[in-house]
């Protein structure tokens, strides 16, 4: 579905987690833009210049992907670059989207925050983090969305959860719980929010080549494959499909455990 007919035309949708040329936040708002919609993209570097295993990182990376896709012509614009472990951040990014788009239909909140921390080690310092980006903000940013939106119209909202439900990532628990929790999320938002016209679904889009990974990714999902589910959740074509997770993971849930143990020795993608 890399040239997908699916159209989005005058959807106003909001993505997070765009920083990254090879990341799939960047893939999801091209590929949005290219099916019609308006996009608003929102990115935080700083994060992906500390983590130390994402190697298309780069300053200003967020402003980086938008001028790149508004010069091809595409619909996209950048929202404040800023770091969800503060408080007031989600909120005002949903805000200034929706100011700046002139409201909003749907998000990809695709952002996620992620270090191996072995429990032994957990401190406060480095378990808010984990909770403070990957679920927090999803609720604030939910909760602020659902102010906002034209109940008259349908809208959608896709979260992006990983492949912790799979077995154990000992060395990654913090991150594993607060990405537990997005399908949660997912499913107990989904029935209140359905009052107001809005789908949430998850997406677990798998081992992604995202160029943080050294070793041989050619048996990987690329975040084209996500972008396809994402797109497709988001049209008219998913108009009942609500509260699920849905893995796109080249079979990685039926049988391809040993794969996942692997990369937990590497490290966590930003997945942006």
């Amino acid at each position: 579905m890399s040239h997908s007919t699916i159209r989005l035309d005058g959807k106003r949708i909001l993505i997070t987690g765009v920083s990254r040329p090879l990341g799939i936040g960047a893939t999801l708002a091209k590929r949005f833009a290219e099916a019609g919609a308006a996009v608003a993209i929102h990115g935080y570097s700083g994060y992906d210049l500390t983590v130390g295993c994402n190697n298309s990182a780069t300053r200003e990376g967020t402003e980086n992907v938008a001028k790149t896709l508004a010069d091809s012509g595409l619909n996209v614009i950048t929202i404040t670059p800023s770091d969800f472990t503060e408080k007031g951040t989600a909120e005002a990014v949903v805000k200034e989207a929706s100011q700046k788009l002139g409201g909003l239909d749907g998000m990809v909140l695709n952002h996620c925050y992620g270090t191996g921390i072995k429990l032994g080690e957990w401190t406060e310092e480095n378990l808010d983090p984990h909770f403070s980006v990957n679920i927090r903000a999803c609720m604030l940013m939910l909760q602020a969305f659902a102010n906002q939106v034209d109940t008259n119209k349908i809208n959608a909202v896709t979260m992006f959860t990983s492949g912790q439900y799979y077995a154990a990532m000992s060395d990654e628990i913090p991150y594993c719980a607060a990405k537990e929790a997005i399908i949660n999320l997912c499913r107990q938002a989904s029935v209140v929010l359905g009052k107001k016209n809005i789908r949430v679904n998850c997406i677990n889009p798998g081992p992604n080549d995202t160029g943080y990974y050294p070793g041989d990714t050619s048996h990987w999902c690329v975040p084209d494959d996500a972008a396809d589910l994402a797109l497709f959740l988001h049209s008219i074509y998913a108009k009942h499909i609500t509260g699920q997770m849905i893995a796109s993971d080249k079979g990685v849930s039926i049988g391809g455990w040993e794969l996942m143990k692997s990369l937990s020795e590497v490290c966590v993608d930003s997945a942006t």
